[in-house]
């Protein structure tokens, strides 16, 4: 089914059973009648349906769009009272598009029995589709029990489509396929964070489109509150190709101009969400255009005021920005303000104009007044940490890398994972470097692995990792 036929109908069923009382079903197409009017593209009229006594008015008004008649008939939505064989036979034969197997003997499983009392099963959905307040734009509600609490953790920014290589060591060109995975750096450490066993969210705008769709259900998947997703019907959501090299390294090539997530407004944040956070987390890529930057600057300040911490991991991705100055401009417009920032050491290089990473005197230029945790991450090798108080170094671990994509976000979940349980590890030494060496063993896991979100790992697979392995 095509959209916007199917966010429709995700948002008339609701959930996997629905309870079909009639009189429901007619306010409830009043309603989306009424909402999406000026969305669905008129057709013609089936003339058959006044005859069907039964319907309302207003579901027959909704006829007019056969696409929606069908999708709602074949679910026992809009006829509650009707027997198939009743049915005229053009729509019977325009659903079969819609529902592979009807003209096979599907439409035998639907019985003339009165629908009004009884419930329904009905294929799992994807997330319930509604409405924000902005035309363009519709939110997704994540209604999965493990996410009613208050999330701990709010990501803000981008969340794509990687297609990453099935070989390394190849160009883009010769390669012979590729893997198709869930990204994007906020995204990551949402779903990190997530396995890992802690609460998460996430905020940030995808297409309304097939893969806009994937990605919502994968956070659902993965217990990620997703009430802050938006989809945007006018543009796609983000793509970008991944280049490895032979030992794992990546390079990218993106299709975004623009993609999904420029286009979120401050108009359709959740506040509230953003507000219970114990930690909001964003990156760079948000600041490039707007209206997206207008829209994490006020992210960021509401977080701020309610009295989260403000986690920014720059994540460069020289390509997307105009010019090298332009980036790190934008990147260090913000840095006074967050509380742990974990960088990398090209990073460093960058935003210090080609100063030596390894140089502590150098790290220390990028240490602002109120910052609470500067975090460096040098791959294989571990961390470096500095705050006002200590600063020191946490070993890595040895595993083969497969691809690297993912490995600073599974660091940042990791880390970010502990904290939210006990802010207080930022002022003990001893305990930050064991919450640091959970972290270092969360990104070298990822790597063994290819994709970001498909490879980020289990506090049980990490606990155990670290058992295994020798730091």
């Amino acid at each position: 089914m095509k959209f916007p036929e199917r966010r429709l109908l995700n948002d008339l069923i609701g959930s996997s059973s629905v309870s079909c009382s009639y009189e429901h079903t007619r306010s409830t197409l009043v309603v989306y009648y009424s909402q999406c009017q000026r969305i669905l593209p008129p057709t013609n009229i089936i003339s058959e349906a006044p005859r069907l006594t039964t319907v309302s008015s207003v579901a027959v008004a909704f006829l007019r769009n056969a696409k929606i008649a069908n999708a709602l008939f074949w679910f026992g939505i809009l006829l509650p009272c009707r027997s198939r064989d009743s049915l005229p036979p053009m729509l019977l034969q325009a659903a079969a598009p819609c529902f592979p197997g009807v003209a096979s003997g599907a439409r035998a499983r639907i019985r003339s029995e009165n629908f009004t009392s009884r419930r329904l099963p009905l294929p799992s959905p994807s997330p319930i589709r509604k409405r924000s307040g902005c035309i363009r734009a519709v939110s997704a509600i994540n209604v999965s029990p493990e996410n009613e609490d208050s999330p701990s953790v709010v990501c803000f920014g981008e969340l794509l489509i990687d297609f990453v290589p099935t070989i390394s060591g190849l160009s883009l060109a010769e390669a012979p396929a590729f893997k198709k995975a869930a990204g994007g750096a906020p995204a990551n450490v949402a779903v990190g964070i997530a396995r890992l066993g802690g609460s998460s969210a996430f905020i940030g705008k995808v297409g309304d489109d097939e893969f806009g769709y994937m990605l919502s259900d994968i956070l659902k998947e993965n217990n990620v509150n997703n009430q802050g997703l938006r989809f945007d019907p006018g543009a796609r959501t983000a793509l970008a190709f991944v280049t490895l090299r032979s030992d794992g390294e990546r390079e990218f090539m993106f299709y975004r101009n623009p993609s999904a997530d420029m286009l979120l407004e401050e108009s359709e944040l959740d506040l509230d969400l953003i507000r219970k956070a114990k930690i909001f987390h964003y990156g760079s890529i948000s600041l490039i255009t707007e209206p997206c930057k207008s829209a994490h600057i006020s992210a960021a300040k509401t977080a701020k005021e309610a009295g989260a911490l403000l986690s920014y991991d720059p994540n460069l991705r020289l390509p997307l920005w105009p010019s090298a100055d332009s980036a790190r401009d934008g990147i260090l417009s913000i840095w006074d303000t967050a509380d742990i920032i974990k960088i990398s050491e090209e990073e460093i290089s960058f935003l210090t104009q080609g100063e030596d990473p390894y140089d502590d005197a150098v790290v220390w230029k990028l240490f602002h007044q109120n910052l609470k945790l500067l975090l460096v991450t040098e791959g294989p090798d571990g961390c470096r940490y500095y705050s006002k108080d200590f600063s020191g170094r946490v070993g890595g671990f040895e595993v083969e890398q497969v691809d690297t994509t993912g490995a600073g976000d599974a660091f940042v979940a990791g880390i970010l994972s502990q904290l939210a349980s006990d802010i207080s590890i930022l002022q003990d030494e001893a305990r930050l470097r064991e919450a640091l060496k959970f972290a270092n063993a969360c990104g070298a896991l990822t790597v063994t692995e290819r994709g970001a979100i498909p490879a980020l790992p289990t506090r049980e697979a990490v606990l155990s990792a670290m058992l295994n392995m020798a730091a």
